[in-house]
């Protein structure tokens, strides 16, 4: 469990309460904590679109501070959650208690980011929300598996809430909070952020988010990775432990600030120093830092320009957005990628060495999947929602870095990607064109070799010279997994040739971690089956 913060002196406890109650007259004043509203347009047109999915709506949910806490707080209240049921602490379980027009209807309550007068305040709020959903970002891509990545980005992003506040309420006190934290002539020793803000609060942050975070009833766990974690960063690997998410969360928000502080030539060291202090208790290896923070800013400027967020040139700020893109360290001083790379070689030269991941039951996973998507087939179903109950099943049966399902494109008869979960699944996912017709005398890939053979392939070693030669280019270059499934989904048509519908595609980091047994194989093609029984369902009904 996290250290609790010293008790402060009777005094101090005094002028803490007293910043706290001023606080929640100011936010009962403003209705709320505000939220930029072209994100609430946005999260509205999601949440009333059919064709839009749950995996959209929630990823657009996440990237908003207001909506993210009013969720947690509305569906942890008796009228949503039943007695005896665990906390909702993740947006997917919020958003399907509460439905898209709950949604709407949550997303009218809260309050706007309306200009403001003080030009000068509402661009140095700009910042703080930015590096706010940078720490979040980061920390969701540096995780390991999509639950994980729901839990980090929370937990990342509310450890700012008290920044937030502050910033919002209080921009006086965080003016002066912020001229204690910087460098200058007459301050050569700068301090720290929380001594600077119980300095002039007589409460730090991160007290005041946690008192905040209580008021508004958030779940033990999230308020648990609220808190810094004291003391060293650990030299032991924290898989599926707790405390992992805890230290991601303080990583995320070091390289967010690292990111906003560092002159743009001087980041690929400094972000290369960040990840060999955490390389082993998060399990992460050479290049997973510099990858993520080049994601995380890609998405970072998407939201930026969707929410028409304008900052000044040449400010820091815009450090995080792609102005700045840095690929890697030392990027452009090598003649090409290497193997490790590519994902292709061993654990050579990296920071730590990948450890295995914790024991997963596969079977019971497949087999409690097999039977929820049983229940849906004898129901009123949407053909996508089923589609993603297959691939969530598979992720956390399989424990995969990702899966995605490809379909066939009947204008140009070739199987195209529409649905991905995991890490970078997005990505991914629409970098799949697998032909299905061939030249004459011409050599199939190996994606479009095993969908017209219809066999079910596990490559074990992707770096295998027999394998390499036959993998499609887009993927060695883009996707670049040492291990990998595929099963083919075939429709058999009485009197006609048998026609090949699409394909699930999952894969893994690290080379001969994906073992499957006989047991779990069946479970596996249940699955696929399942998928195809869908497909024939939509299409009669």
């Amino acid at each position: 469990m996290p250290v609790s913060p010293p008790t402060p002196s009777p005094a101090a406890a005094d002028e803490a309460h007293l910043t706290l109650d001023y606080l929640l007259r100011r936010m009962r004043f403003k209705s709320d904590f505000p939220a930029l509203g072209t994100s609430i347009t946005r999260i509205q047109s999601l949440s009333g679109s059919e064709s839009e999915s749950l995996h959209t709506l929630c990823d657009e949910i996440l990237k908003d501070v207001a909506l993210t806490q009013k969720l947690l707080r509305v569906v942890n209240t008796a009228h949503y959650r039943r007695a005896g049921t665990d906390p909702i602490s993740t947006v997917s379980r919020a958003v399907s208690l509460i439905g898209l027009a709950g949604v709407r209807n949550l997303a009218l309550s809260l309050m706007l980011l309306e200009h403001m007068e003080d030009k000068v305040h509402a661009q140095q709020l700009k910042v703080e929300f930015l590096r706010t959903v940078m720490a979040g970002t980061l920390a969701s891509e540096l995780s390991h598996q999509s639950r994980e990545s729901e839990e980090a980005f929370l937990g990342a992003l509310f450890r700012n809430l008290g920044r937030l506040l502050v910033a919002f309420y209080l921009p006086e006190d965080a003016e002066q909070i912020r001229a204690l934290t910087t460098v200058s002539e007459e301050q050569p020793e700068p301090l720290s952020d929380a001594q600077a803000s119980v300095k002039v609060l007589g409460v730090s942050h991160e007290q005041l988010a946690g008192h905040i975070g209580q008021s508004w009833g958030l779940p033990e766990a999230l308020l648990a990775c609220m808190r810094s974690p004291e003391g060293r960063v650990p030299t032991r690997s924290l898989a599926a432990r707790p405390e992992r998410l805890w230290w991601l969360a303080s990583m995320a928000n070091q390289m967010a600030q690292t990111m906003l502080d560092t002159e743009p030539v001087k980041l690929g060291d400094a972000l290369t120093k960040l990840a060999r202090t955490y390389a082993t208790s998060l399990d992460l290896r050479s290049d997973d830092v510099s990858q993520a923070a080049a994601r995380a800013r890609k998405r970072l400027t998407e939201l930026t320009q969707a929410l028409n967020l304008h900052l000044p040139a040449q400010s820091p700020g815009e450090r995080l957005l792609d102005t700045y893109y840095v690929d890697a360290p030392n990027s452009g001083q090598t003649d090409g990628p290497t193997p490790d790379a590519l994902g292709l070689g061993d654990d050579t030269g990296t920071l730590a060495p990948e450890l295995p991941p914790p024991a997963v039951d596969a079977t019971s996973i497949l087999t409690n999947g097999i039977q929820d998507i049983t229940n849906s087939l004898v129901e009123s179903f949407r053909l996508n929602d089923v589609l993603q109950m297959i691939l969530e099943t598979m992720l956390r049966a399989l424990n995969c870095r990702r899966v995605v399902f490809c379909l066939r494109d009947a204008r140009t008869g070739q199987l195209t990607g529409r649905l991905g979960l995991g890490e970078g699944a997005d990505v991914v996912r629409d970098l799949f064109k697998v032909p299905l017709v061939l030249r004459p005398g011409e050599q199939p890939e190996l994606f479009t070799a095993v969908c017209l053979k219809q066999v079910d392939t596990l490559i074990a070693d992707a770096s295998a010279p027999n394998i390499v030669n036959r993998l499609p280019t887009w993927f060695r270059d883009r996707v670049q997994a040492p291990t990998f499934l595929v099963l083919p989904l075939v429709m058999k048509r009485a009197g006609q040739t048998d026609m090949v519908l699409g394909l699930i595609y999952a894969d893994k980091g690290q080379a001969d971690s994906l073992q499957i047994s006989e047991k779990e194989l069946s479970l596996l093609r249940t699955l696929r089956n399942q998928a195809v029984m869908a497909f024939r369902q939509a299409a009669s009904g």
